[in-house]
């Protein structure tokens, strides 16, 4: 008995631990300004209580199937919260959402784990209260009865302070904003499609790992005015190293490598390095703006965007984000599968991208278990006029 109650409190511990994780991202990242970011932040904390509980209260059983059956609860809870917690973190990250709940989509993992939380916690309170030699049925029921409790009331507290900090914010608008549009307008839906507009500030970060450990990034900044663009690129890992970029001006093109430095090259070589553009060509098309996922929508820094989510496969990821060679060489990731999350503001352009593509990691050169590419993209000031200049060979 001894031992399971060790391996219950070490598992109510890690329960602790993540949704204390959860609470530290709403406390120190979420400031959107509204009235109430403080009470949000506070409410935040409450499941870090419940599942404390466990600990003081381990749920304690009986019998050949009911310890497991309680270990696998707590298991599920945790097995949810993980991913759950990098979803707000890259929503945080993203410095987007004046809402951390904008779809039903984003707020019923949290739901979910919580209500396993405050049922394997609630096992653990009722064994407290109703001791030992109670029926069985008695402190399940009771049990069920805490994690009704913990989940309507924490669900339905949080839930209401956000919604409240986000219509606070709703009518309050900023003057401006580098990602589109700013003021009483609604962003198109999904389905209504994406462009990239007549130019950008473009940002690109690729971050590849096997099992958690990094194997490789590549940081791309530059900007585009039309067909003309620059960028340069810091790549790291076992495919290439050293500074990298592609340039065209006019009918003119040029790559940079290292040790080489700037030179000519033919203009069709430079058509799908346009980066925004590319991304638009090879995944965001017509026929998948037709199967997107509407997650809702978001504030970014200002201006309203709505969020949508399409799934990819290797190839489509490679095609549309060519520099992802540089991290897998010729692999042509076709046992690959992610998706990719994209913002669209309000003048319909493509503001902001993030997504995930796993599979085997011997594309990435590293023996594992699990590779991931991850990406980040930014494409800012879109209407901004800019004149690209030709490097200096």
């Amino acid at each position: 008995m001894r031992v399971r109650t060790f391996e219950l409190r070490l598992l109510a511990a890690a329960l602790t631990s993540l949704w204390a994780l959860g609470a530290l991202y709403v406390v120190v990242g979420y400031r959107p300004g509204g009235p109430v970011d403080v009470l949000v932040a506070l409410i935040s904390l409450i499941p870090v209580a419940i599942a404390a509980a466990a600990i003081v209260w381990p749920p304690i059983a009986r019998g050949r199937y009911a310890f497991p059956a309680i270990v696998w609860l707590g298991l599920l809870a945790t097995l949810i919260l993980v991913p759950a917690l990098g979803g707000v973190l890259n929503q945080l990250l993203a410095r987007g959402p004046q809402t951390l709940l904008p779809s039903f989509e984003a707020a019923y993992p949290w739901l979910l784990a919580l209500g396993a939380t405050g049922l394997f916690a609630g096992l653990g309170i009722a064994r407290h209260v109703l001791g030992e030699t109670a029926l069985r049925r008695n402190r399940l029921i009771l049990a069920v009865a805490i994690a009704l409790a913990s989940l309507l009331g924490t669900g339905s507290a949080f839930v209401a302070a956000a919604l409240v900090n986000d219509g606070a914010l709703r009518d309050r608008d900023a003057p401006s904003s580098r990602f589109g549009p700013t003021g009483d307008v609604r962003p198109p839906m999904c389905r209504d499609g994406v462009n990239a507009g007549p130019g950008a500030s473009l940002q690109l970060r690729l971050d590849g790992d096997v099992d958690g450990g990094s194997v490789g990034t590549v940081a791309l900044g530059g900007a585009r005015a039309g067909a003309d663009i620059r960028w340069t690129a810091e790549v790291a890992s076992p495919i290439a190293v050293g500074r990298y970029g592609t340039a065209r001006v006019g009918g003119h093109a040029w790559s940079l490598e290292p040790r080489v430095g700037w030179a000519l090259v033919p203009d069709r070589e430079i058509d799908r390095q346009l980066v925004d553009v590319q991304v638009l060509a090879a995944a965001l098309t017509p026929e998948a703006w037709a199967t997107a996922e509407d997650r809702g929508q978001e504030l970014v820094e200002g201006a309203r965007a709505r969020h949508c989510r399409v799934a990819v496969d290797g190839p489509t990821f490679l095609s549309a984000i060519p520099q992802a060679r540089w991290l897998v060489g010729s692999d042509a990731l076709r046992r690959w599968r992610g998706e990719l999350d994209y913002w669209v503001f309000a003048d319909g352009g493509l503001g902001q991208l993030t997504g995930t593509l796993s599979g085997p990691p011997d594309a990435l050169g590293v023996k594992g278990i699990a590779g991931t590419i991850r990406v980040d993209l930014s494409a800012t000031d879109r209407g901004a006029r800019r004149t690209i200049t030709p490097p200096v060979p």
